[in-house]
């Protein structure tokens, strides 16, 4: 019995290991761009879209780990068996609804959440550069607040969608998966079992 936790304990640390130093590769390429992009264009407007892109980005994928959470499996086992498109992804996707979970609540959503408030910093920066007159602290008081309530208040909205519809959202986000599946000739989030 001891011997079991201990392998479980090592496959978790292992697993988390992974998944955070992914995360992290992934983080610096997307935040090195954003920044590089920022940069470059200088203007305030396309930076403020950026921000609301990824916040929508962070709070879309937090919907989708929701769904496979709250998804029913029984449907898609019925359509699995008429062979309808998507319906074996979607079988997939809430058989391991915590790894789904994992990626896109944990994964996506904390990169999101610090792309966010990068890209938050370098538009009070370019805003007190350009402004001489703002308050450099209480313009970054007020950026922070702002992305913290659009990312809290539509990932508030999105949970109650996402277990309102879970099944319909997941069978969408399933038949997308198909077709990715279809061009690589690679299953994404294989069967446990």
């Amino acid at each position: 019995m001891q011997r079991y936790h201990s392998h479980i304990n090592k496959e978790n640390l292992l697993a988390g290991l992974v998944v955070g130093f992914f995360t992290f590769l992934i983080a610096l390429l997307l935040s090195l761009g954003s920044e590089a992009f920022i940069q470059t264009v200088n203007n305030f407007i396309i930076a403020l879209g950026l921000l609301l892109i990824i916040i929508l980005l962070g709070i879309f994928f937090d919907i989708i780990g929701t769904a496979a959470t709250a998804a029913q499996i029984a449907p898609f086992n019925a359509r699995a068996a008429k062979k309808i498109p998507g319906a074996a992804q979607a079988v997939r996707l809430t058989q391991n609804a915590g790894q789904v979970a994992n990626f896109c609540n944990d994964v996506i959503g904390d990169i999101a959440g610090t792309l966010s408030g990068a890209i938050g910093a370098g538009i009070v920066a370019s805003l007190v550069g350009t402004f001489p007159t703002l308050d450099l602290v209480l313009t970054g008081a007020v950026m922070t607040s702002l992305i913290a309530a659009l990312t809290v208040g539509g990932k508030a909205i999105g949970k109650n969608l996402a277990v309102e519809y879970a099944n319909q959202i997941i069978f969408r986000v399933a038949r997308i998966m198909a077709y990715i599946e279809g061009l690589t000739g690679k299953k994404l989030f294989e069967n446990k079992r």
